[in-house]
């Protein structure tokens, strides 16, 4: 059924298994005029695999600005969804903007809940999911990033942060600088064929990781009252 124009759909999309899908998102993508992304070609193949055929926006962090009002023109006439390249849009990913500026111009924003790597590596983590900080990407610098985790040191609640694989020796120095040698706990490859999640001495993390690099994305989870 195709959707009324106006409406923004916020889609949560796969971080690996694509069975990870929901019924209610494979609906709406299928209905839309348009489908907002970070990369065509990702969003590409996903679509190819539902055996959806959508025209495709790019709206990334490079081009995010003039995008946004690009779509807000579009919205007046159309339907949109928007994804990211795998998990649900906006959590640490661009889109923000978009659903401000559409919000302020009176469409309706709809989220079509799903996949999220920060929830699903909470929930299996072992650590208290009652509360927590999620601190996203820790930005390139050494300074900044120390005078964030230092802002979060006595928090009393898990700590979740996300990585990329040739920066995650780096920041569990960081943390191990700013924390100590605290047990941290490490979600890597969430839902796909070499999944691990556990639990190590941040000394040998480091270790392990300057001797190989690994590969996916890692979410980094830390809980200090459970190191006390």
């Amino acid at each position: 059924m195709k959707q009324e124009k106006g409406n923004l759909y916020i889609v949560a999309t796969p971080i690996g298994n694509l069975q990870d899908i929901t019924l209610r998102a494979i609906d709406t993508l299928k209905s839309v005029d348009f489908v907002v992304c970070e990369d065509t070609r990702v969003t590409g193949k996903l679509l190819t695999h539902l055996k959806i055929k959508k025209p495709l926006i790019s709206l990334n962090e490079f081009n995010e600005e003039q995008e946004t009002y690009n779509v807000i023109k579009k919205l007046e006439t159309c339907s949109m969804a928007i994804v990211s390249d795998a998990g649900t849009p906006l959590i640490s990913d661009p889109g923000y903007r978009l659903v401000l500026e559409a919000k302020k111009k009176g469409f309706r924003v709809i989220p079509i809940p799903g996949p999220s790597a920060l929830i699903a590596a909470l929930s299996a983590s072992g650590l208290p999911t009652d509360k927590f900080t999620f601190l996203g990407f820790l930005p390139k610098s050494a300074i900044r990033t120390q005078k964030i985790l230092n802002t979060v040191k006595t928090v009393d609640q898990t700590i979740i942060l996300y990585e990329s694989p040739h920066r995650i020796v780096k920041t569990i120095e960081a943390i191990k600088e700013v924390f100590g040698d605290i047990n941290i706990t490490i979600a890597r490859e969430i839902t796909k064929i070499y999944e691990e999640i556990f639990s190590e001495k941040a000394s040998n993390l480091i270790y392990k990781y300057t001797k190989t690099t690994p590969k996916g994305e890692f979410v980094v989870l830390i809980n200090r009252k459970l190191n006390n």
